[in-house]
């Protein structure tokens, strides 16, 4: 299995968050923007012309989002370097996949701040197997909807299961991990 980096590269992707994510107007973004469509604060190179004001400017939804990799990942490894920028045809495949690829991603994040947990042999088995799983599945979308669900199913099951200083250190919250 290929280790996938979950770190973003905003340097190396196509503003794809910029771009698939909608958002409404609320205390986390100052506009509304539908789905495939660039936020306006995007110049024509496709950066960010506010980015480093954009807490201050209405736009902290930007500032918390991480696509954990996902972005260049579907830019230089999917599309191969190529970008809806250069290609506007390319803007609703790219964000579709961006979509699937950040659910895969978040998974893989997830999956792997999990096996930092005393698992017992048999989580831990369950854990490697779903993260190769979603490796494995690459950006279907179909294959990660079910491996997403599995994924919080297995993390669900650990809740029981977790060693009190875990449980403290989250304040005993419920809610999904």
């Amino acid at each position: 299995m290929t280790s996938i980096d979950l770190r973003p590269d905003c340097t190396r992707c196509a503003a794809l968050c910029c771009v698939a994510l909608p958002f409404d107007r609320s205390s986390r973004f100052a506009i509304d923007k539908a789905a495939n469509e660039p936020c306006p604060n995007l110049d024509r190179c496709g950066r960010c012309r506010i980015h480093s004001s954009l807490a201050d400017r209405g736009f902290g939804g930007c500032v918390a989002f991480d696509c954990f990799g996902a972005g260049q990942r579907v830019t230089q490894e999917i599309f191969e370097g190529r970008s809806w920028q250069d290609d506007p045809a390319l803007l609703e495949p790219m964000a579709r996949v961006f979509l699937t690829a950040t659910r895969a991603h978040e998974c893989l994040m997830l999956l792997r701040e999990a096996g930092s947990l005393p698992l017992s042999i048999t989580d831990e088995a369950r854990r490697a197997g779903l993260e190769a799983a979603v490796a494995e599945a690459g950006v279907s979308a179909e294959a990660i909807g079910a491996l997403r669900r599995e994924t919080f199913a297995f993390l669900a099951s650990l809740r029981g299961s977790l060693p009190s200083a875990v449980a403290a250190r989250s304040g005993g919250r419920g809610g999904t991990p």
